[in-house]
């Protein structure tokens, strides 16, 4: 048992709001279970709101929020001026991680291979095709697949144009082909990589959080050489943004016959879903982490500090 006082900030105002509110409800069951009083917050836009809410201060804040406002450095920025330790990462490198563009200029200084790739604006689409087939558009600054479209042909790219809702700024990418290998970093150490199969299509919004969607394969299918070479690379990537606590590395694999046989890193997420169906917990489980442990250890390494 634990005297601290832990609030779960879940929720929020992002595309990801109903994911972070099932993250965040697990891990306030988990905090109740290892005996830590536990405070339960939906935060929203209203930040006297939110400084009520954490009147008196608690102990730690465990942020389960993802997406825009809760991942991206803004509540963290509030968190460092309250001065209450937070797990994951701080202001700079969840902003940096968040945005696609700034993290891939961190990860080419590092040496990590990213898909080609080019920033256009959503007037620059409606001209025509910006690469070859196959490609893929993105927004900059959303997580869980939100807005993604992997763009075959004309129906898909028309698609993407009648949809499109992420602001001016499109990041389009060339479409690596082979396998989806996602990579969890526990404070400062690569523990273990996921090969993630869709059942149909690729691995998108539904297929993260709908049961029977997709399979998970831990650990991946992956050569000794190549299994070591992805944890190595999504360490690399997690010191090179300065995180700290838990991130999860998204890569594809090109393994396909005359392919590159490289590891294309996708981004680093700084704050991984704790669904169950999250990667990172059940990544954390086949290492002889259970859930508890896992979420112990994220409030025992909170901390501030931009």
């Amino acid at each position: 048992m634990t005297s601290k006082r832990v609030a779960v900030l879940m929720g929020g105002w992002s595309s990801e709001r109903e994911v972070s509110l099932v993250s965040g409800a697990a891990v306030v069951e988990s905090l109740k279970e290892l005996g830590y009083e536990v405070l339960p917050i939906d935060v929203s836009r209203d930040l006297q709101a939110l400084l009520n809410a954490l009147t008196p201060r608690p102990d730690v804040i465990f942020n389960a929020l993802h997406g825009v406002g809760g991942e991206d450095g803004t509540i963290q920025g509030v968190l460092e001026i309250l001065g209450i330790p937070y797990t994951h990462s701080g202001v700079v490198s969840s902003a940096i991680a968040m945005d696609k563009i700034l993290s891939r200029k961190v990860f080419a200084s590092e040496g990590i291979k990213t898909p080609e790739w080019e920033l256009i604006t959503f007037d620059d689409l409606k001209k025509g095709h910006p690469m070859l087939f196959p490609y893929v558009i993105k927004p900059v600054g959303e997580g869980s697949s939100r807005g993604v479209y992997i763009v075959c042909d004309d129906t898909e790219y028309n698609k993407a144009i009648e949809n499109w809702c992420y602001g001016n700024d499109i990041l389009i990418e060339k479409y690596i082909p082979g396998k989806e290998i996602q990579v969890a970093v526990i404070n400062n150490q690569a523990i273990g990589a996921i090969e993630i199969c869709p059942l149909s299509g690729f691995y998108d919004y539904e297929a993260k959080y709908t049961p029977g969607k997709a399979e998970h394969i831990m650990p991946a299918r992956l050569s000794p050489k190549a299994y070591q070479t992805s944890l190595d690379l999504a360490l690399k990537a997690h010191k090179a943004l300065n995180c700290r606590g838990v991130t999860r590395a998204d890569f594809r694999y090109d393994d396909t016959h005359g392919g590159t046989g490289d590891f294309y890193l996708l981004e680093v997420n700084t704050q991984p879903g704790m669904t169950p169906l999250s990667l990172v917990p059940e990544i954390a489980v086949f290492n002889k982490m259970n859930f508890s442990q896992l979420i112990q250890s994220m409030i025992e390494n909170a901390e501030c500090g931009l």
